[in-house]
């Protein structure tokens, strides 16, 4: 089978085109694929499929095999392999996602694609929509867990993310309280979660703790949530500057309620794996 390795940001992924081969239970072949000692290694499977209500449609699977709803440094990756790769000449496509539909807006230099803009929508803020537990929103709510207590934000990018901001997030034990939360009773389908540093009201640090991948470098579905908790908690503006670990993503929640992201996708190497 062949396949494209790429990154947004430090997030990697294997990409398959659906288009080629058939794909009927990319589960189990996701947990094969990611495993880093034995496959190629990521943190995560796209396939690339085609769409009735879109230009394509992107399906995502975490190393566990689970199928995520979105993710947002996958889709710009999603959107350099379609355009790289021939499957599409148009520098705005829709992507079909479990979350939703998106828009994508290719920026391209040399004929290839360098950046994109991504519409990822509106978030979601009532628990039964994240979905979590109870009702109303949890905006600056209080969780305890090993025998520590954090204040969180809950935002549903179309998959669902804790947010908790900390003072010094390089020294935060995110390995250690990361799995707690993700397994929390609160979210019935896992949570991510992201714990951040305010720089300035328009710059922040994020690191994340991904539901089925552990601790990742990069996170666009979160960078965003982040997003969105800074304002809804008075603590930064509406448009704002990211740094992961992977690298930087700059995030807009505009008045009309929907959150744009825009960051890079970079394509490593193309191979052939026997499965």
């Amino acid at each position: 089978m062949k396949f494209a390795k790429m990154h947004g940001i430090a997030n990697d992924y294997v990409v398959l085109n659906g288009f080629k081969d058939g794909l009927r239970n990319p589960g189990p072949l996701a947990k094969e694929l990611c495993d880093r000692r034995f496959g190629v290694g990521a943190d995560g499977l796209l396939v690339v499929m085609p769409s009735k209500n879109a230009d394509f449609r992107m399906r995502m699977f975490n190393p566990d095999g689970s199928e995520a709803e979105m993710c947002g440094n996958g889709i710009r990756c999603f959107g350099k392999y379609v355009f790289d790769h021939g499957l599409t000449g148009k520098k705005t496509i829709t992507v079909e996602t479990l979350a939703g539909t998106k828009t994508l807006d290719l920026k391209a230099a040399g004929g290839t694609v360098k950046t994109i803009r991504v519409d990822m929508g509106t978030p979601r803020l009532e628990r039964p929509e994240i979905p979590m537990v109870g009702k109303g929103r949890a905006v600056n709510e209080e969780l305890k867990v090993a025998g520590r207590t954090f204040r969180f934000t809950s935002v549903s990018m179309g998959n669902p993310h804790c947010v908790i901001f900390v003072n010094r997030v390089k020294d935060f034990p995110v390995t250690e309280i990361g799995p707690q939360i993700e397994t929390h009773k609160w979210w019935p389908r896992k949570v991510n979660v992201e714990f951040v540093e305010v720089v300035s009201r328009k710059e922040v640090r994020q690191r994340t703790w991904e539901r089925g991948a552990g601790e990742t470098w990069g996170c666009g579905t979160g960078a965003a949530a982040v997003c969105v908790a800074g304002v809804l908690t008075g603590r930064t503006e509406r448009k704002i500057l990211n740094h992961l670990l992977g690298g930087d993503l700059n995030l807009e929640w505009k008045k009309d309620g929907h959150v744009f992201k825009t960051g890079p996708a970079v394509e490593v190497f193309e191979g052939e794996i026997a499965v």
